[in-house]
């Protein structure tokens, strides 16, 4: 079987060694691996390969990295020339057009970080934890041109546990993908699997999270902001604001937190310094028992940071 792999992102790459090593035991051929172009990173903003391009290179798989495949009828002409009969997608960057999805002779499926048709879009792990779900996994599904509506083949999942963040469950999927690929492809190789529709009346999207997305409004309840905090750990992460002086100054605030009753007082209060931050939320109240950064200082667990920086019970954190 002639496959295509599309990916970028890192929850892709286990994935992508799983399909290189098992190429013999499978009988499956790797024809070519889609990645991003390579991008300026740092402050030298040297120009550095994705990942997927490095591994795919080093196990002599072709690589290709269109700036877009929309209206490219070239890169699309060049994926047809490769003759895949499955083409597999994770995290690849891109919307594909309708040349690409239908070329691949059996089919181009998607391996997508939630259990649909819950949480389609750009943020399904960060969703997941934000929105209290108590479990999540991976849905090998169908792609089509309307975004992660395919008809599904199969899932895999896994419980939401009470400290997880976005970081960690995105590493527990990403491990998720071979085994869901190892039950995948023999199914798909037989062109005699079954696949199911999408409720289109369970749908919810997440979408592409900013930076912005992070600053904690403390009108919300502390469960809500719990949960948001550990979901937006280590992207967008989430921050305050603090009035220092004259100025305003940014303080980012990273797990793990615990809630607390209701003070009474206005949220974004500070209400107490005691074993802990605690802040007023718009119900209940949040202690922060991680690290905590000023801008322009150090990262530091609480502890360390409420002993440098005096902040009076009664600050209103904005």
């Amino acid at each position: 079987m002639r496959l295509v792999f599309m990916g970028t992102g890192e929850i892709a790459l286990p994935s992508l060694r799983w399909l290189i090593h098992a190429r013999d035991r499978c009988d499956h051929e790797i024809v070519g691996v889609y990645t991003q172009p390579d991008k300026p990173i740092g402050r030298k903003q040297i120009l550095t390969p994705p990942e997927v391009k490095v591994i795919a290179g080093a196990a002599g798989i072709p690589v290709f990295q269109p700036e877009t495949l929309r209206k490219n009828e070239e890169a699309c002409a060049e994926f047809a020339g490769l003759k895949p009969d499955l083409a597999v997608v994770m995290a690849y960057g891109q919307i594909l057009p309708r040349s690409i999805i239908e070329a691949p002779r059996i089919a181009c499926v998607n391996l997508h970080a939630s259990l649909l048709p819950r949480h389609r879009g750009a943020s399904p792990i960060q969703a997941a934890i934000r929105d209290g779900d108590r479990e999540t996994g991976i849905t090998l599904m169908h792609v089509i041109p309307k975004l992660d509506a395919g008809d599904m083949i199969l899932k895999e999942t896994i419980p939401i546990e009470s400290t997880d963040t976005g970081g960690i469950l995105h590493d527990k999927l990403a491990e998720l993908g071979p085994a869901l690929l190892q039950r995948g492809l023999p199914l798909l190789r037989s062109e005699s699997f079954e696949s199911e529709p999408q409720n289109e009346e369970a749908v919810t999207y997440s979408g592409k999270l900013e930076r912005n997305d992070g600053h904690l409004d403390w009108n919300q309840g502390a469960e809500l902001l719990e949960r948001l905090i550990r979901a937006y750990d280590p992207w967008p992460g989430t921050f305050a604001m603090l009035k220092i002086g004259e100025g305003l100054k940014k303080l980012k605030i990273f797990p793990q937190t615990s809630t607390a009753p209701d003070s009474g007082e206005k949220p974004g209060t500070v209400v107490s310094t005691n074993g802990g931050f605690r802040i007023s939320c718009g119900s209940g109240s949040l202690i922060l028992n991680g690290d905590m950064q000023l801008e322009g200082k150090k990262r530091l667990p609480v502890r360390d940071w409420m002993r440098g920086t005096q902040i009076p019970v009664g600050t209103i954190l904005l």
